[in-house]
């Protein structure tokens, strides 16, 4: 959206708090539907939102950024890919 109705970066990370709110309810309830699917396997079941660090809500790790970060919001894709882990040390 162009114009006096485009969304500021206050308001684009709002919509990712909910938005990962959202996501830790399907998985939630997925698993206690009882279906084993090898995504839910793989997913690391201590990473909900309300634990997560901002830096890790908001930036993920780069090795071309500067201290190897930067904006969740330049990933391609970001809505479709989990990026809740990082390598070890960042």
């Amino acid at each position: 959206m162009f114009g006096a109705f485009r969304p500021s970066q206050t308001a684009l990370r709002g919509l990712l708090w909910l938005r990962l709110k959202a996501v830790d309810n399907v998985i939630a309830k997925v698993q206690a539907s009882g279906v084993q699917t090898l995504s839910l396997v793989r997913y690391p079941p201590s990473l909900l939102a309300p634990e997560m660090p901002a830096r890790d809500k908001y930036t993920v790790f780069s090795r071309y950024g500067r201290n190897y970060r930067m904006g969740i919001h330049k990933v391609p894709h970001w809505t479709k890919v989990t990026s809740r882990v990082n390598p070890k040390g960042f």
